[in-house]
């Protein structure tokens, strides 16, 4: 009669329990010892028990034989997350590839070619995008042409208040000469002076500059048999 099949389950009764692991542990040192030996194979076997007693097996050393698994599963990490990210790195290029070309082909068809396979509904959602696009481009253009005259109008007033400036200071110096001429002349001889030599100031415009000021004071003509005295001679230049 045939050997019954055993349910493969934790034996409740821990004496039963106690003698299967004595002889199955046996028999599983003697096949490792067996493998090594057939089949010149490096085999390392530990094992724990329920009770924390430990056994083991090897065919060289239990630690060179760890050291040596250690070893292989970094490298079989390794080799895994290599490939993994190799994987990884492929479906990226491919996503990029077919979103590339998505993108070449609404660029041609915004430009106007290979419409055929387009639908009367595509072609309408084509004209519509076409259209708000250019209604953004205008927006944009507007703006940069109204910041560019509103700079130039600052400009402009800018000039404007600095030409005035000059006009006051032009203004100041001419009252200056005029009280300069007062005291060397006296009121008479200023009423003559300035009447013979009356200077025009005149601006053409907001931004052209005021003319050039020539003044000149001369000693009144010696009377009788005086010594004449040379002349003193004022300039002032404005440029």
């Amino acid at each position: 009669m045939g050997r019954g099949k055993i349910v493969i389950r934790r034996i409740d009764n821990s004496t039963s329990r106690q003698v299967t692991f004595s002889k199955r542990r046996s028999g599983l040192l003697k096949k490792a010892r067996e493998l090594s030996i057939l089949c010149d194979a490096e085999v390392g076997l530990i094992i724990f028990s329920s009770t924390g007693k430990l056994y083991d097996y090897s065919s060289s050393s239990i630690r060179s034989i760890t050291d040596r698994y250690n070893k292989m599963k970094d490298e079989q990490n390794q080799l895994m997350n290599s490939v993994s990210e190799l994987q990884f790195w492929k479906r990226e290029a491919a996503a990029l590839k077919q979103q590339l070309h998505y993108l070449q082909e609404c660029h041609r068809q915004l430009m106007g070619e290979e419409l055929s396979g387009l639908t009367v509904k595509d072609l309408q959602n084509l004209e519509s995008q076409l259209e708000m696009s250019l209604k953004g481009v205008r927006v944009k253009k507007e703006k940069i042409l109204s910041d560019e005259i509103t700079e130039l109008r600052q400009k402009g007033n800018h000039m404007h208040q600095e030409n005035l400036e000059l006009y006051k200071k032009l203004d100041m110096i001419r009252k200056e000469n005029a009280e300069l001429q007062m005291k060397v002349y006296g009121p008479m001889e200023v009423d003559k002076t300035s009447s013979s030599s009356v200077h025009q100031f005149t601006i053409t415009n907001r931004y052209s500059m005021p003319a050039p000021v020539h003044l000149q004071l001369r000693q009144p003509q010696p009377q009788n048999n005086e010594t004449p005295v040379p002349g003193i001679k004022l300039g002032l230049r404005l440029q």
